[in-house]
């Protein structure tokens, strides 16, 4: 899957992200729809990280997954304005 930021950065989450970060990445995607609060979204991000895959333990950030993750929170951030 590509991902393009609103700064016009691209990912390829293939090739840029590894297995743990995809999996991270996919349960953001529920949460960057579902979080009360930019607060929420950022101590599921942290948890996921620390958690890893299946409990595998902490997931050391790439830089893509970093800027996707912040792209994301700015997304919460407007879903939240609209509300």
């Amino acid at each position: 899957m590509i991902i393009t930021t609103k700064s016009g950065q691209s990912f390829d989450t293939e090739k840029d992200l590894t297995a743990a970060e995809r999996h991270i990445l996919q349960k953001l995607f529920a949460w960057e729809a579902m979080a009360a609060s930019l607060e929420q979204f950022k101590e599921k991000k942290k948890e996921a990280v620390l958690k890893g895959w299946n409990n595998s333990g902490p997931v050391k950030e790439s830089n893509a997954l970093k800027a996707i993750t912040r792209d994301m929170a700015k997304k919460v951030t407007a879903r939240l304005d609209r509300e």
